[in-house]
C-alpha cells in the first residue's frame, strides 16, 4: 500500500465523496408558484436515527454553517437507506440553496454546541453526500417580501420589498386592474446594512449572517380616500411582481377596523439553532379569512413589537416576510420595536434599573429598522456606525381613531424626548373627530404573569407614563411581550375603575395583553397571597379575562363605541369581548344603547344626559323600547356567551 493512502481516503470521505450513496433534491428551478422541494436519497448503508440533510445558502457555505437541518427519519423508509422528505417552499435568498446529507454518532452529542431549548447541534462533521443546487427561476433582481404601511399624509401609501440589487426599481399604481389605463409611476428609495453594522453574536458571525438583500421603499401618493388601488413593484429588466391591491385610507371614515396582535415570529420548516413559531402560520389564515370577509373597508394590522423572532439568524427575517405577504401586500402592516429586536449589551440607553441584555441576537435593531418605515422620525443613533435604530415612536389617524405607538426598548421617561412626544401627541388629539385613543408598546404595564424580571419596568411605566393615559383619555392600552391574552379593567393607580365588559368610557384606559399570536414560551400565572397553594392562580380582581390560546384581536370602532375582540386560533371564534362607549353619540338609536349598555356594566360613573324635552315627547314609548332592548340585549348575551369556548381561566 503507498504510504500516502490512508491520508488519501480520510480526505475521500472528509469531502463528502462517500462510495454510493446519493442526493438529489427536486425541482432544480423554482418559481413563484413551486410549494414544495423533493429531497431523495439512496444506498445510506448501516442507517441511524440521527442520520440528517442539512439546509444551506449560499452554496459556499461551510458544513458548519446551515440554516437549518431534517433527520432523515421522518421518511417511512429511512431504515432502507433510501427515502423522501417533502420541504415546504423556502424563501428566496437571492442565492441557490444547497443540501447536504451527514451522519451524527450519538456519542458525538455535545451540550456545549446547543440550539435555543438546550438541545445538542449537529457539528457537521461527516458528510456521506451532497445534492446539486436548487435555484430560483428567471431573474433573481425580482421583487419579493412586498408589505405595506401608512406614510405621514392620509393620501399616502408606502409599499417596501426586497431585491437581490441595488438597480433603480419603481411602483406602479392605479384605480383600475389594467395597468395601462392611468397608472401613475413613481421612484423608490433603496437601503442595505452590512454584517459590520451588526452589534454582536450570532448576528456578526458567518452562523448568522446572510446578506439581507437591498430594501426599497416607494411613497404612493394623491390617493383618492376609501378607494380600491392596484399596484405592482420592480422594472422592466428587472422583472414585476404580481399585481396587488390595497384600500386607500379614509380620514373622514366613521368606522375603524385593525388587527392587532404581539410576539407572532415564524413558522420555519426545519430545525435550526432557535426555536421557532408554528403557530404563527394559524394567525396569518385567520387574518386573511377577516380581511376577505372585510371587502372594501380600509383596515390596518398591528404587530406591537417581537415580530419574526430571528434574533441575529437573518434568513428568517426572509422566512417572516414570505409568511406575511399574503396580508401585509395588500393590508398596511405596523410595528413597533421589542426586546427581540433591540436588545444588545451596550445598547445607548441602560438605565439601572434596565433588564435589557442579549434577546436582540446582536441585531441591536437595525434589520427591524432598515426592513420597515413607519409614519414620523423617530431616531436613535446606534453608537457604532451603524444605521440608526428608526420607528420608535409615531402616531397616526384611522377613522374614529387616533393610534399611538411607544418604544419600551428606548428612553421613555419624564424629560426624554419620547415622553415629551407622547405628551405632545396626545395633547393635540382632536377628540370630536376621533373620540377614541389606543396606545400601543410591547413590554406591558399591567400583567399577572409571573415575570419578575420585569418587575421595576413595570413599576418605571406607571411612575412616567401612565399619568398621560389617565390625562389625556387613553381608551385602550395595548401591551405584549407576555405571550398570553389578558384583560384588565380600566386602571387608574392599580385601582379597578370598572368591572363590566360594556360600559361609557369611565376615565382611564383598559389593559390588554395581546402578546399571544404564536410564541409558545408560556409564563406562568403570578401566585396570589391569599391563594398560596401553587400550582394554582386564581385571577386578581383587576383581571376581567385571561387565557392561554393562541390567537389575535379584532379592532372595530364607530363613533358611538370602540369594541375589542379576542379570537382563538384553534377555532376562529370570538373569545373575549369588551366595548367602551364614547359617549358621543349621534343618534336617539344609539343613545339609547349606550344607556342600557351602561345599567348592564357595573361600576361605571359616567352618565349619558337625556333632554327633559325628549322625555315629554316620547317618554312612554321610550319607555317599552328600554324595556324592549334591555331584555333583547341580556338575552343575546346569554346566548352569545353559551357559544364561546372557556379557554384557560386559571392555570394548573
Amino acid at each position: 500500500m503507498h504510504p500516502k493512502t490512508p491520508l488519501l481516503l480520510l480526505l475521500f470521505f472528509a469531502a463528502g465523496e462517500a462510495a454510493g450513496t446519493s442526493l438529489t433534491a427536486t425541482p432544480t428551478k423554482l418559481t413563484q408558484s413551486d410549494q414544495e422541494i423533493k429531497i431523495r436519497w439512496s444506498d445510506l448503508p448501516s442507517p441511524d436515527g440521527l442520520d440528517h440533510v442539512a439546509i444551506y445558502s449560499p452554496p459556499s457555505s461551510s458544513d458548519r454553517d446551515f440554516l437549518g437541518y431534517i433527520f432523515l427519519n421522518g421518511s417511512a423508509s429511512w431504515r432502507s437507506g433510501r427515502g423522501e422528505l417533502t420541504l415546504p417552499r423556502l424563501p428566496n435568498l437571492r442565492a441557490p440553496y444547497q443540501f447536504r446529507l451527514f451522519r451524527w454518532p450519538a456519542k458525538e452529542y455535545s451540550y456545549h454546541h446547543v440550539d435555543h431549548d438546550g438541545n445538542p447541534l449537529p457539528h457537521g462533521r461527516h458528510r456521506v453526500a451532497l445534492s446539486g443546487e436548487v435555484a430560483f427561476a428567471g431573474s433573481a433582481a425580482r421583487p419579493e417580501q412586498v408589505h405595506l404601511a401608512f406614510a405621514d399624509r392620509a393620501d399616502e401609501m408606502r409599499v417596501m420589498f426586497v431585491c437581490a440589487d441595488a438597480v433603480k426599481r419603481a411602483v406602479r399604481y392605479g384605480l383600475e386592474k389594467e395597468e395601462e389605463k392611468g397608472w401613475t409611476e413613481v421612484g423608490t428609495e433603496v437601503r442595505t446594512y452590512e454584517q459590520k453594522h451588526m452589534c454582536d453574536a450570532p448576528a456578526n458571525d458567518s452562523v448568522g449572517w446572510r446578506h439581507p438583500g437591498f430594501v426599497f421603499d416607494g411613497l404612493m401618493n394623491g390617493l383618492e380616500p376609501g378607494r380600491r388601488y392596484f399596484y405592482k413593484v420592480g422594472s422592466d429588466p428587472g422583472g414585476w411582481s404580481e399585481t396587488y391591491s390595497f384600500i386607500s385610507r379614509d380620514s373622514e371614515a366613521n368606522e375603524t377596523i385593525a388587527f392587532l396582535f404581539g410576539d407572532m415570529g415564524t413558522y420555519v420548516p426545519y430545525n435550526t439553532y432557535i426555536r421557532t413559531q408554528d403557530e404563527s402560520l394559524s394567525t396569518v389564515k385567520w387574518i386573511l379569512r377577516d380581511i376577505e370577509a372585510v371587502g372594501d373597508k380600509p383596515a390596518f394590522i398591528s404587530h406591537i413589537g417581537d415580530i419574526s423572532y430571528a434574533r441575529g439568524y437573518a434568513w428568517v427575517w426572509d422566512h417572516f416576510f414570505s409568511q406575511i405577504e399574503p396580508i401585509a401586500a395588500n393590508t398596511p402592516y405596523h410595528v413597533c420595536i421589542g426586546n427581540h429586536e433591540y436588545d444588545w449589551p451596550s445598547q445607548p440607553w441602560k438605565p439601572s434599573w434596565s433588564t435589557y441584555g442579549k434577546d436582540g441576537g446582536g441585531e441591536c435593531g437595525i434589520p427591524y429598522s432598515v426592513k420597515f418605515r413607519m409614519p414620523g422620525n423617530s431616531v436613535l443613533p446606534t453608537g457604532n456606525g451603524a444605521p440608526d435604530t428608526r420607528n420608535l415612536y409615531y402616531s397616526f389617524d384611522s377613522g374614529v381613531v387616533h393610534f399611538v405607538y411607544m418604544s419600551t426598548e428606548t428612553n421613555f421617561v419624564q424629560g426624554s424626548d419620547q415622553h415629551n412626544f407622547l405628551k405632545a401627541d396626545l395633547e393635540k388629539v382632536n377628540r370630536s373627530r376621533t373620540p377614541f385613543v389606543v396606545f400601543q408598546g410591547h413590554r406591558p404595564m399591567y400583567t399577572s404573569s409571573n415575570e419578575a424580571r420585569d418587575f421595576a419596568m413595570r413599576q418605571q411605566m406607571i411612575q412616567h407614563l401612565e399619568l398621560l393615559l389617565v390625562m389625556y383619555n387613553v381608551t385602550l392600552a395595548l401591551w405584549g411581550h407576555v405571550h398570553r391574552y389578558e384583560r384588565f379593567c380600566p386602571m387608574k393607580n392599580s385601582q379597578c375603575l370598572n368591572t363590566s365588559s360594556s360600559f361609557i368610557y369611565p376615565g382611564a384606559p383598559v389593559h390588554v395583553v395581546i402578546g399571544m399570536a404564536g410564541q409558545d414560551w408560556q409564563p406562568i400565572w403570578q401566585p396570589r397571597r391569599d391563594h398560596p397553594d401553587v400550582p394554582i392562580f386564581p385571577q386578581p380582581g383587576i383581571s376581567m379575562y385571561r387565557g392561554g390560546e393562541f390567537g389575535y384581536t379584532k379592532l372595530v370602532a364607530t363613533r358611538e363605541k370602540l369594541t375589542l375582540m379576542y379570537v382563538g386560533n384553534h377555532d376562529g371564534q370570538v373569545h373575549d369581548m369588551v366595548e367602551i362607549f364614547s359617549g358621543q353619540t349621534s343618534t336617539e338609536a344609539s343613545a339609547t344603547e349606550a344607556v342600557n349598555q351602561t345599567k348592564l356594566g357595573s361600576g361605571t360613573s359616567a352618565k349619558l344626559k337625556i333632554s327633559p324635552l325628549y322625555l315629554e315627547i316620547g317618554g312612554s314609548v321610550m319607555l317599552a323600547l328600554l324595556l324592549g332592548f334591555a331584555l333583547g340585549f341580556l338575552l343575546r348575551k346569554k346566548r352569545e356567551a353559551a357559544q364561546w369556548t372557556p379557554v384557560k381561566n386559571e392555570e394548573s
